[in-house]
């Protein structure tokens, strides 16, 4: 790969410290450095359910304190260049990718309006997740998200008991229904980026994604029939009375496409060209793909109509919170990481162990449940990665020598995501967009609770159906 230094920063990337990777060496980390993160987690966790409006009206500053006290002792430690280089690495490499694809994906889809509102009948709301199932592996979860969760709400306006509706569309939708392609879930895509074929995904996630839709969307049925039929349940006013659909902003369906084709341009196409920043090179098909779809989502703020936008109730909020939040998450994540790459040799070797075997061969089972049981509370994305290159970190190794070891890490990444509100970011934007409607949305631990009591045991018997 021919690497390029920004003139600008050539002398400071060529200074003794500058140039070094940005990777840290987790085995000589202490998980103390873990507390930020958890910290971050916990703040998510208990705030709001203890301290609604101050959590509201400060999370930015909560998450960017947390975010201190891992920068400020980290410089001290390690020194300026140290922690500048890791601050560095964690924006360009892993934070900016992931906040450009969802500002994409919020923005592009928030342009496409369905109007009217149809009857939140159970079978109409099974027939809306079905589709969203389906739309998640084409556009992304949170392209899938945006554009179903307004409708499923306005049909689902009358009635009482509507958060399992919403709590539903998050394991489905959000998180399920976008394990088919690599354009589906961002661990996915990182998958793609490193080399996993994209018919490999879908050739081997179409029976889990299959069977776990089916599984739930049936019980999700049986769940919506028992609280429908209850007419207490019923408001004795529909805040919106039925009428047919109509769809408006369809050239938002044209940039869609867009979004598909920068993604999958940046996986195919390698020109072997890097520009090198502080020691973090930003790959050439990664910057294009990058600026390409912030010219889209540009395009369609620039075409969409402001009367579809307001249709949609579109605001940046549910963006703004995200993108605050997981700034935090990947700054404070990455001693984490660091010590799980370790393997052995870090803090968590006991937890690395879980997953090999004494004559070192890899157990398929414990990867799904390890990568998965982080994936819901450390993110998907990186844990993917960190699991990934724990077995083997050659994507043709993996696909053709262990396949069901990355079947193990693809499944558990995807599906687990769904246990928190932190696995994945639609999570927290449908949560966002449901509040703002009127959903009393559970807490951080009460959505624990229904991702225990319904998606748990389910993949119990996902474990052993393939592994």
């Amino acid at each position: 790969m021919k690497r390029i230094l920004l003139p600008a920063l050539a002398p400071l990337a060529l200074a003794p410290g500058w140039a070094c990777a940005a990777d840290l060496d987790g085995a000589t980390l202490s998980l103390a450095w873990g507390i930020p993160f958890a910290g971050i987690l916990l703040s998510i966790a208990l705030l709001p359910l203890f301290a609604a409006q101050f959590w509201h009206h400060h999370f930015g500053k909560i998450t960017a304190l947390w975010t201190l006290l891992l920068l400020v002792p980290f410089t001290v430690t390690f020194g300026p260049h140290a922690t500048l280089a890791t601050i560095v690495h964690a924006l360009l490499a892993e934070y900016l990718p992931f906040v450009v694809l969802l500002f994409a994906l919020y923005t592009i889809s928030g342009g496409i309006l369905v109007w009217g509102n149809l009857h939140g009948s159970p079978r109409l709301n099974t027939l809306l997740l079905a589709i969203g199932v389906l739309l998640a592996s084409l556009m992304g979860t949170t392209g899938a998200a945006m554009l179903l969760i307004r409708p499923l709400l306005r049909a689902n306006d009358n009635r009482r008991h509507r958060v399992h509706v919403v709590v539903f569309f998050i394991f489905l939708v959000a998180n399920i229904g976008g394990g088919l392609t690599p354009l589906g879930d961002p661990p996915l895509f990182l998958g793609f980026l490193a080399g996993v074929g994209f018919f490999w995904t879908v050739e081997h996630m179409f029976l889990p994604v299959l069977l776990s839709s089916l599984v739930l969307l049936a019980l999700f049925y049986a769940l919506d029939r028992y609280f429908f039929a209850r007419e207490d349940e019923l408001l004795p006013r529909d805040p919106s009375a039925d009428s047919p659909l109509q769809v408006y902003g369809k050239v938002n369906f044209l940039l869609l496409g867009g979004v598909v084709g920068a993604v999958l341009l940046s996986g195919s196409w390698k020109p072997g060209v890097a520009f090198v920043l502080l020691g973090t090179p930003v790959e050439l098909q990664n910057l294009v793909r990058d600026l390409l779809l912030l010219g889209l989502a540009g395009l369609s703020l620039l075409i969409t109509a402001k009367q579809v936008r307001a249709g949609n109730d579109f605001d940046w909020a549910p963006m703004l919170e995200v993108a605050k939040l997981f700034a935090g998450i990947f700054l404070t994540i990455a001693p984490v990481l660091a010590i799980l790459r370790a393997g052995s040799a870090g803090q968590l070797a006991a937890l690395v162990g879980l997953v090999t075997a004494g004559d070192g061969t890899p157990r398929d089972a414990m990867y799904f449940w390890m990568t998965g049981l982080l994936s819901g509370f450390l993110d998907n994305a990186p844990t993917y990665l960190v699991f990934f290159n724990l077995a083997a970190g050659d994507a043709q190794v993996l696909m053709h020598e262990l396949p069901r070891t990355l079947l193990a890490v693809s499944m558990g990444s995807v599906f687990m995501g769904a246990l928190t509100y932190v696995g994945n970011a639609p999570n927290f934007m449908v949560k966002a967009i449901a509040e703002q409607r009127g959903v009393p949305m559970p807490s951080f631990f009460a959505f624990l609770l229904w991702s225990l009591a319904i998606l748990v045991p389910w993949f119990v018997l996902l474990t052993l159906f393939f592994f």
